[in-house]
């Protein structure tokens, strides 16, 4: 045998040998949760999806309440960003929400509820149409999504549903960001007589411009809290959206 043609022969061993390895490696779920495999339904059927430690979820190690879980979702190391889909793997109603950067960066804080110990992940997905995905795993006593919010027990909610009230921060740790707070119960729908109630879309404006959009569902915490980083806007924000049962709400956050 040619030595060369025997040297090329067990290049192409190796080679072979090792790509599935590596195949095999992005596949394998860093969290180690047993429904990994599950979450795949989430994606589109031919998606690529990469675990990516670029993509941050800040998240505490063990949650107290399980209604208020706070979480940072930072996806901005990427760059363009195009959807940043949030879920949780053991959650009854898997997904959480979902953010549209536009005119602001790929990073949001908000609070959910977990109806138990489960991993918590963001997957963004990036012009090349590939799905990055990070996450953390957070510990807590459950119950979180089966349990009613304290706010429908409250006698004047109605009156007070969707109300927005806001601050921008103009200088100081907190410059750049807006945060916005809106009155709603969030019900899940899985207690027994209370049907789903849940605050569906939101999006913020500044210059004319889009910031955000986001898509909201039931895991969201009762009266959301969301903070975002308004990028190179400058000005009030005008924040609008609706809930699922049509109920629209606008409003305007001065600087």
């Amino acid at each position: 045998m040619n030595p060369m043609t025997g040297l090329a022969a067990i290049f192409l061993a190796a080679l072979l040998t090792v790509r599935p390895a590596l195949a095999g490696q992005e596949d394998v779920d860093p969290l180690g949760s047993a429904r990994w495999g599950d979450m795949r339904y989430l994606f589109p059927e031919q998606a690529t999806i990469r675990f990516d430690p670029r993509v941050r979820v800040l998240a505490p190690e063990v949650a107290e309440n399980p209604m208020q879980v706070p979480l940072t979702v930072d996806a901005s190391e990427l760059g363009a960003v195009s959807e940043v889909m949030v879920f949780a793997d053991f959650n009854p109603i898997v997904e959480v929400l979902r953010f549209y950067p536009q005119a602001a960066p790929a990073w949001l804080g908000f609070r959910i509820k977990l109806q138990q110990s489960s991993p918590v992940r963001a997957a963004a997905r990036t012009a090349d149409g590939v799905w990055h995905v990070g996450g953390a795993w957070v510990t807590t006593v459950g119950g979180g999504c089966t349990a009613p919010s304290a706010k429908a027990a409250a006698p004047d909610w109605q009156a007070r549903l969707n109300q927005v009230s806001g601050r921008q921060w103009e200088s100081g740790a907190q410059a750049g960001r807006v945060r916005l707070r809106i009155e709603h119960p969030m019900d899940t729908g899985l207690v027994a007589g209370i049907p789903a109630f849940h605050l569906e879309q939101v999006e913020l404006l500044a210059d004319g411009r889009s910031l955000m959009r986001l898509q909201l569902h039931e895991p969201v915490s009762e009266n959301p809290v969301f903070t975002l980083k308004r990028g190179a806007a400058e000005g009030p924000v005008e924040v609008r959206g609706h809930d699922n049962n049509g109920n629209a709400f606008q409003a305007r956050i001065e600087p």
